[in-house]
């Protein structure tokens, strides 16, 4: 059996790990042009089902890399006002498995054939029942089964199921990272809850990593180069609906809304990475009809984006990449057939895939609301 990914994102390449440890082969294709063209390293908060989705997917030497990488959480999840004084509460306190998304992706794509550049245009299925990837800038691929793993924007979902289209929620924020010193040590309330002053809110979350994560990788995987990457905060200012930065810089948009803050609010923006903050728009998909089957399939954000507010984006894909893992392997070892698994996979996933969306739209206003 042979699997084409579309996309080299967290999903896909979990996917393309879980297959690979278990003989079938995988190819990647990526659109960017370069692996680290554009930043994709945020915090990301996996709940137990993402991270035994993960580790099963992961080949168990790596089982201590990942363990030494990540850190536990625990957040209070408070409301606090712009001097950080304590007004509200989101929910529960929440525990869960801090993991950087950066060093995440350079893990899983340790020793995967992933192929830049390669802008999937189409695909046909052709009369044995196989797949042929169209790209831009590269010959076709031939492959047992297509899966789209390739985001909101995700161009096997067009071709599969063009009327699954993403959905604007018209929620903008901007997002960056400040390295973790002792003079944000007060903030250590804010983590996992949100300030909120001035028509926005500002939320904030810590990563802290056992052992710096190239260290860590050189002691216990040496055949995995992760990045150099210290303990970080990482901020997103909810902006109001009609938002925009006009000709300021994320940075510049952030602190322009933050007049008479806490002192040590405004110093943790102010000394962002600039290259490392962005504005970003929320968008979602819901999973829609199903197609019809064949030997193409969707994953993660392509078929069932969330809202960050809901934080099981991750989590989902995670999940989505484990389950058609376990459902091709039976196919693989001749225990099914292939539409069969695939079909298997589907069903599940749309269920569960639909009730994250619902679950992280239900959590946009509580978050980027007033207090």
């Amino acid at each position: 059996m042979r699997v084409a990914v579309a996309g080299a994102g967290l999903g896909g390449l979990c996917l393309a790990q879980g297959l690979r440890g278990a003989g079938v082969e995988v190819d990647v294709y990526e659109r960017d042009p370069a692996i680290t063209a554009r930043f994709q390293g945020y915090r990301l908060v996996l709940n137990p089902v993402g991270l035994a989705a993960l580790r099963d997917c992961l080949p168990d030497r790596w089982h201590a890399l990942l363990d030494e990488v990540v850190s536990d959480a625990y957040v209070e999840r408070l409301v606090l006002d712009s001097q950080l004084n304590k007004i509200g509460e989101l929910g529960p306190a929440r525990h869960g498995t801090v993991v950087d998304r950066h060093v995440l992706r350079h893990l899983l794509l340790t020793g995967l054939t992933v192929h830049t550049g390669a802008a999937l245009t189409g695909y046909d299925v052709l009369g044995d029942g196989r797949v042929e990837a169209r790209f831009a800038h590269r010959d076709p691929a031939t492959a047992d089964l297509l899966v789209g793993a390739d985001g909101v924007g995700s161009a096997v979902r067009s071709a599969l199921s063009p009327r699954t289209t993403p959905t604007d929620t018209g929620v903008r924020f901007v997002i960056g990272r400040t390295p973790l010193t002792e003079e944000f040590a007060g903030l250590s309330r804010a983590y996992g809850g949100k300030i909120a002053g001035n028509g926005v809110s500002l939320l904030l979350g810590a990563t802290r990593f056992r052992t710096p994560p190239k260290e860590a990788a050189e002691k216990l995987a040496p055949e995995v180069t992760l990045p150099d990457i210290r303990d970080y905060v990482r901020w997103a200012m909810i902006l109001p609906p009609d938002g925009s930065l006009g000709d300021l810089t994320p940075q510049e948009a952030a602190l322009a809304r933050m007049p008479g803050w806490h002192p040590d609010v405004r110093a943790l923006v102010e000394q962002a990475d600039p290259d490392n903050s962005t504005l970003l728009s929320i968008r979602v998909v819901q999973p829609g009809e199903r197609w019809a089957p064949g030997p193409v399939t969707l994953l993660g954000d392509a078929i069932h984006a969330t809202s960050p507010t809901g934080g099981n984006g991750a989590n989902t894909a995670l999940r989505d990449a484990d389950l058609l893992r376990r459902c091709l392997i039976e196919a693989a070892e001749g225990r099914r057939n292939l539409l069969d698994a695939v079909g298997d996979y589907e069903r599940q996933m749309f269920t569960y895939g639909a009730e994250a969306v619902r679950h992280s739209l239900d959590a946009l206003p509580a978050i980027a609301g007033p207090a």
